[in-house]
């Protein structure tokens, strides 16, 4: 299980740059991991965790395997996208796979950079890719609802489903999100659940807001209107803001670690831009990492939040979750405190956990099974 994240926007909001920056990310780190370019527009990139390192240097394994992120990057959608205009249409079946939505919206002034709609405005631009992404879930809605409607002439069922399909074009066409939609009970929900699962319907998919704004900004130095709108309409919907600047993101790469921090220190910034889109992805989705640690390698695995063992173990191997009968687990705060696995077992705090055991993040688990 990994994380996957499209990523959309107007032409000229900087996700081109931002994209870039993920790019060469991957590239520097290739050297411990094996990272490649899928496609020319599509990144990999390790989840930034500092406790595998500290267990990497507690177990000194052969190999250290982070958690991974998928970035994919389309064109630039423009109003009418949905219609042909533009190129992003043709690529939003590329996203349509990913587990969430980062749209990157424009905060910035810059007369050399021309904006699409002539003016930098994040609420009209919200709502032109919002949009977009309606008008093209109503494409495939529709060539569902009319198969959908072919087959309910033999079949009850189906025609339970293809009202449910009906009630959400109107949503739809009303100009709301999928992921605003209610419908379906019981039986018919199941259904209803299943059949947008297989859609996979852009405007059901979770969003993330990312605030593309200046230098000034960043440091701090300067208001920003346009990030105050964007994060209130964000707040207003349940979503989450993250603000970057993507052309110092860029410009991070390719330095040292010592020279980064000395950039992002100058500007009073925690952490960088790409390590805060990914903590905020797995808040947003409700993910968590476990680790494995032994000689041959230390890796970190993702899971959602509530799993109990069984499935955690079967990220590993479908084998593990089948056979499961038990895991034994350390707390990450526990092994890095005494040092050791057997550190851990002499102190009484490695613990032996069954079917039911709910995995949290940070464990350090250890399966034992049989098939």
């Amino acid at each position: 299980m990994s994380l996957s994240i499209g990523i959309v926007g107007l032409p000229n909001v900087g996700k081109s740059t931002l994209f870039n920056a993920l790019t060469k990310a991957q590239n520097a780190e290739a050297a411990n991991y094996p990272f490649c370019t899928i496609e020319p527009n599509k990144a990999t990139v390790v989840v930034p965790d500092v406790r595998l390192g500290t267990l990497q240097a507690l177990v000194k394994p052969q190999k250290l395997t982070p958690a991974s992120v998928d970035f994919i990057d389309i064109a630039g959608l423009v109003r009418g996208a949905s219609k042909g205009e533009g190129l992003g249409n043709q690529f939003l079946g590329n996203i349509r796979e990913c587990a969430a939505i980062l749209h990157v919206v424009r905060c910035f002034e810059d007369e050399n950079i021309m904006h699409v709609d002539g003016g930098v405005n994040p609420l009209r631009d919200v709502e032109t890719i919002e949009t977009e992404l309606i008008l093209a879930d109503l494409q495939s809605l529709e060539k569902r609802l009319d198969k959908t409607l072919k087959m309910a002439k033999a079949d009850k069922t189906m025609r339970s489903l293809a009202d449910e399909l009906e009630k959400l074009a109107v949503h739809l066409n009303e100009g709301k999100p999928a992921s605003s939609f209610e419908g379906g009970q019981g039986a018919e929900s199941d259904l209803l659940k299943k059949t947008l699962a297989e859609l996979s319907l852009l405007s059901a998919k979770p969003v993330i807001f990312c605030a593309n704004v200046d230098e000034e900004t960043l440091a701090g130095s300067g208001s920003n209107p346009a990030v105050q709108k964007l994060q209130e309409l964000a707040a207003a919907r349940g979503a989450k803001t993250v603000i970057i600047c993507a052309k110092i993101e860029e410009e991070l790469q390719g330095l040292s670690p010592e020279e980064q921090r000395e950039i992002l220190d100058s500007y009073n910034i925690a952490e960088p831009g790409l390590d805060q889109i990914v903590r905020t992805g797995y808040a947003t989705l409700g993910l968590i990492s476990y680790f494995t640690a032994g000689e041959k390698e230390v890796r970190a695995w993702t899971i959602a939040s509530g799993w109990k063992a069984p499935q955690a173990a079967g990220v590993i191997h479908t084998d593990f979750e089948k056979g499961f009968i038990r895991a034994e687990i350390i707390a990450y705060d526990d092994y890095a405190r005494l040092g050791s696995e057997a550190a851990a077992r002499s102190a009484g705090v490695m613990r032996t956990e069954g079917k039911e055991y709910v995995f949290k993040d940070g464990d350090v688990a250890h399966f034992l099974f049989n098939v």
